[in-house]
């Protein structure tokens, strides 16, 4: 499982640089904790930063699932179109958040591939 462990470890990196950009946002625009509004920009990058770990809480057990019951270096590939889907929706949403659909809908569509794929491997392998 190394191919999807690091991909998880890139997922992860990539939070943690969307948390600092929240963060730099929130001094850049002066928006004092434990506020959440109070500037667009700043809160753009706090809807991404949250909405990106809204989305971890499903690719980060699917991952290893299809990993494990479907097929590793396809858990790897899927999760890498995953961490691409979650930059564009960075950069999509900080520009205009209009523009924050194809970003999402890559990440999502990762998501769900990713759970799906793992519940039929799964069930193969419980009743095969």
């Amino acid at each position: 499982m190394e191919y999807v462990t690091l991909v998880v470890l890139l997922a992860l990196l990539e939070y943690m640089v969307f948390t600092m950009l929240t963060g730099r946002a929130r001094v850049a625009h002066k928006v004092p904790a434990p506020a959440t509004t109070g500037n667009e920009i700043f809160e753009r990058y706090y809807r991404v930063q949250q909405n990106t770990i809204e989305q971890l809480v499903i690719f980060l057990p699917s991952i290893y699932m299809f990993g494990a019951y479907v097929h590793e270096l396809a858990a790897a590939i899927i999760g890498i179109i995953f961490i691409i889907g979650r930059a564009l929706y960075l950069m999509g949403y900080v520009a205009d958040p209009g523009k924050r659909a194809p970003g999402f809908l890559l990440s999502m569509l990762s998501n769900v591939v990713l759970l799906l794929g793992a519940l039929i491997g799964l069930g193969i392998k419980i009743i095969g």
